[in-house]
C-alpha cells in the first residue's frame, strides 16, 4: 500500500507547483508539488490506517506527511507520536494539517496546545496555537474557562517576532474570540492588553485581531 501511494504522489508531481508553493512560504524540501485535492482524494480512497500513516510520515515526503495526517486515526495517536511528528515540522502547511486533521481530535490536544505554546522551535510553537485555533472551532464540549485560560499563553507569545508563530498566535486569538459572546468580550480585552506590549509583533497581532473581532459581520454572527 505504501509503495502504491508514494507512486501515486510521484505521478502527480508538478515542479511548477513547487515554485508557487515557495511564494507562500511553504518549505519546498522533499516537496513534489501535488495539488491538495489529489491528496484528499487519495486519503478518502485509503480510509483510516494508523500503521500506514506512520509509514507515510516516515517517508519524509512533504505531501506524504499531509496524507499521513489525513489517514491516521486520532484514537491511535499517542503523546510520543505527537512529539515526534511535531519535531519534524518544517513547513506551516504540514504543521497545520497535522493539527487540524488529526491532533485536535486527540484527547491530548489541550495538553499539547498548552505545552507547545512555550516551545522554543518555531513550528512546534506554531503548532500550539494552531491547535488552539482548531479547538475553538471543533471542541464543542470545552468550557469558556478552558479557553480563557489560554489568553495568558497568547499574550506571552505575542512578542515572538517569528512570522510563523505570530500568525498562529493571531489565529488563536481570533478563533477563540469568535466562539461566543463572552469569549468575544474577553478576546477583545486580551487584544487591547497585547497592543500595549512594546513589540512590533504584538501590535500587529492585536490590530489584526481587533479589526476582525470588531467587524460588523463577525459581531452579527456571534450575536446570532
Amino acid at each position: 500500500m505504501i509503495e502504491r501511494l508514494i507512486g501515486e504522489l510521484r505521478a502527480h508531481a508538478n515542479p511548477a507547483n513547487v515554485a508557487g508553493m515557495a511564494r507562500y512560504a511553504i518549505n519546498t524540501s522533499g516537496t513534489l508539488g501535488v495539488p491538495v485535492h489529489v491528496i484528499r482524494k487519495l486519503a478518502k480512497e485509503t480510509g483510516r490506517d494508523h500503521a500506514l500513516a506512520e509509514q507515510l510520515w516516515n517517508s519524509g515526503i512533504h505531501e506524504a506527511r499531509i496524507l499521513a495526517a489525513l489517514v491516521d486515526d486520532p484514537a491511535w495517536v499517542t503523546a510520543r507520536q505527537m512529539e515526534r511528528w511535531a519535531r519534524d515540522f518544517d513547513s506551516w502547511d504540514v504543521c497545520d494539517q497535522a493539527c487540524h486533521s488529526l491532533f485536535r481530535y486527540s484527547p491530548m490536544a489541550w495538553r499539547k496546545a498548552e505545552q507547545w505554546a512555550r516551545a522554543k522551535g518555531e513550528f512546534v510553537r506554531r503548532a500550539g496555537f494552531s491547535l488552539m485555533a482548531g479547538l475553538a472551532v471543533k471542541d464543542q464540549k470545552a468550557t469558556d474557562e478552558q479557553f480563557a485560560a489560554l489568553f495568558p499563553l497568547i499574550a506571552e507569545a505575542a512578542s515572538d517576532e517569528r512570522n510563523m508563530v505570530k500568525k498562529a498566535v493571531n489565529w488563536a486569538l481570533r478563533g477563540i474570540g469568535k466562539r461566543n459572546r463572552r469569549l468575544h468580550r474577553m478576546a477583545i480585552a486580551a487584544a487591547e492588553e497585547i497592543r500595549r506590549q512594546d513589540s512590533r509583533a504584538a501590535r500587529w497581532i492585536a490590530a489584526d485581531a481587533l479589526r476582525e473581532l470588531r467587524n460588523a459581520a463577525t459581531i452579527a454572527r456571534i450575536q446570532g
